[in-house]
């Protein structure tokens, strides 16, 4: 079994964990959000830097959400390129996320496999010296490309030494998210580290759903606003992983 370990949360073993992502563009929203996403009982927290207003007060606010969640911290900044919310230039993209590794501001850290890849393979090496485990990633909110270009991109980020790899998709019929599926299962089989994968909006729903089958590790769940199309309630999502585990 295939498993990577966030903090004190493993990945890779029995039901999917469960992610919910902040989304708080103020200090105040911020930490309001933490406090309500806390009773949920998530695995993990995201906090998308993308939605907050002011990027300089990241460190301060790192240390107040420490003191509410009891979760392993993932930090991303999800460009707009792959559906984020504010625009960040490659070399601010960079400067952030390598300020974020030598301030041990979060126990894992998302690092969009689509920006330069030597700068990429560089702040991986990083993140590893300071023992940050990373979860590479690539967004494609305008289609679902092939199984064999799904495995492809999964493939690169595990060249890449992503701890974790993360793909999500659109789909726009029932094949399309076959194809997900598919790739999935096979990256499960062939890869040597663990996937995150997902088709978003209502037509994608059962991979959110079904990781556990297909070999999908993670899936994110929301509490109140959702961080992406066709996400669903925490509790709703647990009850659900919950019917669908599989008795081996």
């Amino acid at each position: 079994m295939k498993t990577v370990r966030i903090g004190k949360l493993t990945l890779g073993n029995g039901c999917p964990k469960i992610a919910v992502s902040l989304t708080g563009k103020s200090a105040t929203e911020l930490l309001q959000q933490a406090q309500a996403v806390m009773k949920t009982q998530p695995d993990l927290v995201e906090w998308r830097l993308d939605y907050l207003q002011d990027l300089s007060s990241i460190k301060q606010l790192a240390g107040k959400l420490r003191l509410i969640l009891k979760v392993p911290l993932l930090l991303t900044f999800r460009t707009q390129e792959e559906g984020g919310v504010q625009p960040l230039g490659e070399k601010q993209y960079f400067g952030l996320l390598r300020k974020i590794i030598d301030q041990q501001l979060a126990d894992a850290l998302d690092i969009e496999a689509a920006r330069n890849h030597q700068q990429v393979e560089t702040l991986v090496q990083v993140a590893h010296q300071h023992k940050l485990p990373v979860i590479l990633s690539y967004h494609d909110f305008q289609q679902t490309p092939t199984t064999a270009q799904i495995l492809n991109h999964l493939k690169l980020m595990n060249e890449m030494q992503a701890d974790l790899a993360k793909i999500a998709v659109m789909p726009h019929t029932a094949y399309d998210v076959l194809e997900l599926l598919t790739a999935t299962r096979k990256a499960a089989d062939q890869l040597p580290l663990p996937v995150i994968t997902m088709a978003m909006g209502s037509l994608g729903k059962i991979t959110r759903l079904s990781g556990e089958l297909f070999g999908s590790v993670l899936t994110f769940g929301s509490v109140g606003t959702s961080s992406a199309p066709g996400q669903i309630s925490v509790a709703r999502l647990r009850t659900i992983l919950a019917e669908l585990q599989l008795q081996l």
